[in-house]
């Protein structure tokens, strides 16, 4: 990769990435495709990898895309910032904080845990990113986000500066529709066998801790779908699709949202929650206003 920036390719490349698409960023620009294209090829050229990847009719970031585009973000919003201070107008700067959350985390909980940056005096703007935890871990360590919430920590093979905080921990209950909740609640947990379940991914902390759970309880549930992200595997539970586990301590949060029922809670089965940070000398205010939240008990 050439050491300088060409920031007029960094434009293009920004504006491609924020529509997914060529032929909606030469609309916003006003220029022709092939300039933009032929543009965007000698960017990707001088930057040393593929920065976007065809999905049907869109353009998505690659791991590197991804990479560039915060820094572009915050590049070009500063721009607009600076062009507004100098015309006298009002810059509405905020603190930006951007949150790197794994798809397997339940976004109730992680809400939670977040909600005490709304209340700080300055105004932050919140950049929330879901993936899954590896990718995300890879991330921090060329400091594309601030903090990255999961639920795994992060281990010393992965060679990133960076420090575990540990959340918290809960166990888990038990949800289904009305109709399913109904089936199967009396003699819970032994109802559970031939019971038709949504169950997280098996790269998951959780799923790791139900299959032991299952085993040591004789328990062999009908798995219907094995789902990662874990607001989708609640919409299939609303639906009916089969029963879910999710953290007893949002079980009311859940409830409402989603219209279904508890059958029963699980007190061995534990989820757990970490926040990665870097190891910097001086932290983010916002990520300080999470963690001291965390430790004064949020569940």
């Amino acid at each position: 990769m050439q050491e300088r920036i060409n920031y007029q390719h960094l434009f293009y490349f920004w504006h491609v990435a924020r529509e997914a698409s060529i032929t909606r960023a030469c609309e916003k620009l006003h220029l022709a495709q092939p300039t933009v294209s032929g543009q965007l090829a000698v960017f990707e050229q001088a930057i040393g990898d593929k920065l976007f990847f065809k999905s049907g009719r869109k353009l998505l970031l690659t791991d590197t895309g991804r990479v560039v585009f915060h820094y572009a973000d915050e590049i070009f919003t500063l721009g607009r910032e600076l062009t507004n201070t100098l015309k006298g107008l009002p810059t509405g700067r905020a603190w930006r904080l951007t949150v790197g959350v794994s798809d397997a985390l339940p976004k109730l909980a992680v809400y939670r845990l977040i909600e005490p940056v709304f209340r700080l005096p300055e105004p932050v703007q919140i950049h929330c990113y879901e993936d899954k935890a590896d990718r995300l871990l890879a991330e921090i360590a060329v400091q594309g986000v601030d903090l990255v919430m999961s639920d795994t920590p992060l281990t010393p093979a992965s060679g990133a500066k960076a420090f575990n905080h540990f959340l918290g921990e809960c166990d888990v209950s038990v949800f289904g529709s009305p109709g399913l909740a109904a089936t199967y609640r009396d003699r819970f947990p032994r109802s559970l066998t031939g019971a038709p379940f949504l169950l997280p991914t098996g790269n998951t902390a959780l799923r790791r801790s139900l299959d032991l759970w299952f085993d040591a309880n004789g328990i062999s549930p009908n798995i219907q779908a094995e789902i990662e992200d874990s607001a989708l595997l609640k919409t299939f539970g609303a639906g009916g699709a089969g029963l879910f586990v999710a953290p007893s301590a949002v079980a009311g949060e859940i409830c409402r949202q989603y219209g279904v029922e508890v059958l029963g809670r699980i007190e061995t089965v534990l989820e757990r929650f970490y926040a990665i940070t870097l190891r910097r000398k001086q932290q983010h205010p916002a990520v300080t206003a999470i963690l001291d939240h965390a430790r004064d008990g949020w569940l």
